[in-house]
């Protein structure tokens, strides 16, 4: 028989008292703008006022939002209105921050450094009126149009702050992150409040055992609670489900295996891509939209917003089908959390919790590995709930079970030989094969999933291929860098090097994840007793 999920004792059972708690605490944090402002909010949208629709759901109303409906409603009955005065009157709009400009001829390790500084916030109060949620502790943003956290960006820029030495800014931000589970009852996308219905992948364990290899078991002990916090708030729902049956992020294979997926409390237009959404939508004639805006909310939570991952038709977003997709990813992440879990149990002395985590691990990588991988094509893949069958696309998804270990030698080595061959390119691993305009498709490729290629592919001997991936990487930085005096969101790998492209937003520069995993490769790649300084150095 298979254990139930909460079969571990009165801690566990804590844990589920502690996310109730926690559920009626976030009934008590401000609505998202486009509740709140809803007639005004959508009106805005619609005239296409800003041409980031996230510009006007950061923006700061300078009343309540009861007061400025009120105020607006009388506005337009005056004279000379317009809806572009009154929203300039009766809010401050976040502005684009000043360009940093390097200090000519540093290097891109000393450029990295330069950064941290200017990409720290701390937000222990913020206004009450805004979207912006409260952190009690200092934090490194993305940068660009990302003027908030962003929950699995963190842990690749907390990469690159430990091996900068920055132990308290990387204890910090992991601080921040057990507050908000304590708070929220899980980490949401970023600390706004239109992000609350969501997280992001779950890397809040990888964040511990970063820290604890500073600090030792101590981390795992001190956080012992957010992890088991963590870990309830992915598995809700899963009590009394049955085969072939799926609730909130939970479902149940038909063979009774159980597995997760990504997912969205909302089923609404996006509040930062508010008018995209209805678009998108629009294009879906023969699905409810808000089935379409759950699927959008869900690819979000995903991070790969957007990719040919989670679309029927690579050409049309319309398509997209995140909620009925099993990703490899996502289901590795959580082996990894139960690992943790089980480990942190231990360092605590609750051995009767850390066997019920052991299971719940075995049991998850025994459903990936029949699940979810290929065994003909030698390759991890999703898993389609509705059809019941793997989806064959090649992604750089694949690489997660060998990251964390879950893959056995066999499994790695054609997981290996399919990347090398699939998603290899002169710049870098490409995201996915497909060129569709999403921005997680080809020709891009992305810092994090760098990371996850090369240190995975060198726990299983895969060295070659790891360092030649690695390198690759590096170079297509260090010539943006070069060439534009700065690091970016993505990057093209599949051809020119240069910044990348597609998605529902111009290329952002900073950038935390790419600062973090091009520091983590400069050590990674480099000889013994050397410091590293800039690409050319590692080959």
């Amino acid at each position: 028989m298979r254990p139930s999920m909460f079969q571990a004792g009165a801690s566990l059972a804590l844990v589920l008292c502690i996310a109730n708690a926690t559920a009626e605490e976030t009934a008590r944090v401000p609505e998202p703008p486009d509740q709140q402002l809803a007639p005004l909010f959508q009106q805005v949208q619609r005239a296409h006022l800003f041409a980031d629709q996230k510009t006007f759901a950061d923006a700061v109303p300078h009343q309540p939002a009861a007061a400025v409906l009120a105020n607006w409603q009388a506005a337009q009955r005056q004279p000379g209105y317009t809806l572009r005065d009154f929203v300039a009157t009766r809010f401050t709009v976040p502005g684009d921050a000043p360009a940093y400009v390097p200090p000519a001829g540093e290097t891109l390790r000393a450029h990295i450094e330069g950064l941290w500084p200017v990409l720290q916030r701390h937000t222990t109060t913020v206004d009450p009126h805004g979207s912006l949620l409260p952190l009690p502790h200092p934090y490194v943003v993305p940068g660009g149009r990302f003027r908030e956290v962003y929950y699995w960006d963190s842990y690749f820029t907390l990469l690159g702050l430990a091996s900068s030495q920055r132990w308290q800014q990387v204890r910090d931000m992991v601080d921040n992150f057990a507050w908000q589970l304590d708070q929220y009852g899980h980490i949401p996308n970023g600390n706004r409040s239109y992000y609350l219905s969501r997280s992001q992948p779950p890397f809040f364990s990888l964040m511990v055992e970063l820290l604890a290899r500073h600090e030792g078991d101590d981390a795992y002990r001190r956080y012992l609670p957010q992890l088991r916090i963590e870990h309830a708030f992915w598995m809700h729902g899963a009590e009394g489900l049955a085969p072939g049956q799926a609730r909130e992020r939970v479902v149940r294979l038909a063979d009774g295996q159980l597995l997760n997926r990504y997912w969205d409390a909302r089923a609404v237009p996006r509040t930062e891509s508010w008018t995209d959404d209805l678009a998108t939508a629009a294009q879906a004639s023969q699905r409810p939209p808000s089935q379409v805006y759950r699927d959008l909310r869900a690819g979000a939570e995903s991070g790969w917003d957007f990719s040919s991952r989670w679309l029927d038709d690579p050409a049309q977003l319309s398509s997209i089908r995140t909620t009925a997709i099993v990703p490899v990813d996502l289901n590795s992440l959580l082996f990894q959390l139960e690992q943790t879990l089980a480990r942190a149990s231990t360092a605590s002395g609750a051995r009767d919790d850390a066997r019920h985590y052991q299971q719940l691990a075995a049991s998850r990588r025994a459903a990936i590995n029949t699940q979810l991988w290929d065994a003909r094509q030698g390759y991890y893949v999703d898993r389609d709930l509705d059809s019941g069958q793997q989806r064959p696309a090649l992604t750089a998804a694949a690489l997660f079970p060998l990251w964390l270990k879950i893959a056995d030698a066999a499994q790695a080595r054609r997981t290996a030989d399919a990347v090398e061959a699939g998603l290899l390119r002169s710049g870098g691993l490409l995201t996915t094969q497909h060129d569709t305009g999403q921005q997680w498709d080809a020709p891009n490729g992305w810092a994090p999933l760098q990371w996850v290629a090369v240190d995975g592919l060198q726990q299983y001997g895969q060295q070659a291929l790891a360092r030649t991936l690695g390198v690759r990487f590096l170079r297509t930085v260090q010539s943006v860098y070069d060439r534009d005096g700065k690091l970016v969101e993505k990057y093209v790998v599949d051809g020119s090097a240069s910044g990348g492209g597609g998605g529902e937003y111009p290329l952002q520069d900073g950038f935390g994840w790419s600062n973090g995993v091009t520091l983590a490769l400069l050590d990674r790649l480099c000889a013994p007793e050397r410091i590293c300084e800039s690409a050319a150095d590692v080959e």
